[in-house]
């Protein structure tokens, strides 16, 4: 596969404050490639040293093989950038708002036009064409801000916390949409907090936490790369005193990585091991004349993993 974006050693220095350290990534052509991490990670950092609104501090990146720091006016041709707060301009209605950016880029009346139809109904905003943008909902004007970053057909898609702030059906609205523009043949690299919406979306995701790069890969990929082991779920017979005790009991096992306690009373946790670290998990438990209705494997997500790799990486520091 070609690589549509590469990053190495990416770094970002403020002072002594050190924001990204020596980030590297490979996005194939095609992908739909995450950017996970909580707030203050590093991800709004890297992404504008990848759309050339930063200069990296060192290191280097090539999006479409031109370099962010030798040839950013290459790069700005090849990519298409949506930040983590609207650029709209509320007294222009929706055409015109394209438009104008269909200008800065030095296009024909007459491309305009195509571009500003074209774009509308692939975000499915045809029918608020003449709709002023500040009339527009928080989804809708999110649509615009994503039609903007398309405005010039772009072979790469920076998109970052496009969800952010977006009710349920907005964001089923925009899966779908990224979906489809990685059938057009995008290569999309988007940052996000809301792993649950990544993990529906993304085919490979990079786990970032206070500018380190911690893994990057497919999620079964990133998990069999750290040993990681499987998530379980437990539901204790007893009163609120009997769960706590077990909940105890749990994280002060070796083999366990986390404990989370569900709303419905049940203890999920995450194992280092397979199978037979979950039989010894389960036997302690018994022993210590815990009683159990139920233990079985729950489904692994990229919450879990995400939890274990950087409690990995902890570890790895102290």
């Amino acid at each position: 596969m070609t690589i549509a974006l590469k990053a190495d050693g990416l770094s970002k220095r403020y002072g002594r404050t050190l924001a990204v350290a020596g980030v590297d990534l490979a996005v194939e052509e095609g992908e739909i490639f995450g950017l996970v991490g909580p707030n203050g990670a590093g991800k709004t950092t890297t992404l504008k040293m990848l759309a050339t609104l930063l200069v990296p501090s060192n290191g280097d990146a090539e999006i479409g093989g031109h370099s962010v720091r030798r040839e950013p006016d290459a790069v700005r041709s090849v990519i298409g950038y949506m930040p983590d707060t609207f650029g709209v301009y509320d007294d222009m209605r929706a055409w015109e708002y394209l438009d104008f950016f269909g200008r800065c880029y030095g296009m024909s009346a007459a491309r305009r036009r195509q571009m500003i139809g074209d774009l509308l109904e692939l975000v499915d905003l045809a029918d608020k064409r003449d709709a002023y943008v500040q009339s527009l909902s928080r989804g809708m004007q999110q649509r615009l801000c994503l039609a903007h970053a398309l405005v010039h057909d772009p072979q790469v898609l920076l998109l970052d916390e496009p969800a952010s702030g977006l009710d349920p059906r907005a964001r089923v609205e925009l899966r779908e949409l990224l979906r489809e523009l990685r059938a057009l043949g995008k290569t999309i690299l988007i940052s996000s907090h809301i792993l649950p919406e990544l993990e529906e979306l993304c085919t490979s995701v990079a786990i970032i936490d206070r500018g380190r790069l911690l893994a990057s890969g497919r999620v079964d990929e990133i998990a069999s790369r750290f040993r990681l082991g499987g998530v379980y779920r437990a539901r204790v017979i007893g009163d609120g005193a009997a769960i706590a005790a077990a909940e105890s009991h749990f994280a002060a096992q070796t083999d366990v990585v986390s404990v989370v306690r569900q709303s419905s009373g049940e203890l999920e946790f995450a194992l280092r091991g397979e199978d037979d670290i979950a039989a010894n998990v389960l036997a302690g438990a018994i022993r210590a004349g815990i009683r159990l209705s139920a233990f079985a494997p729950a489904a692994s997500d990229l919450e879990e993993i995400f939890l274990q790799v950087t409690e990995s990486a902890h570890e790895a520091r102290t």
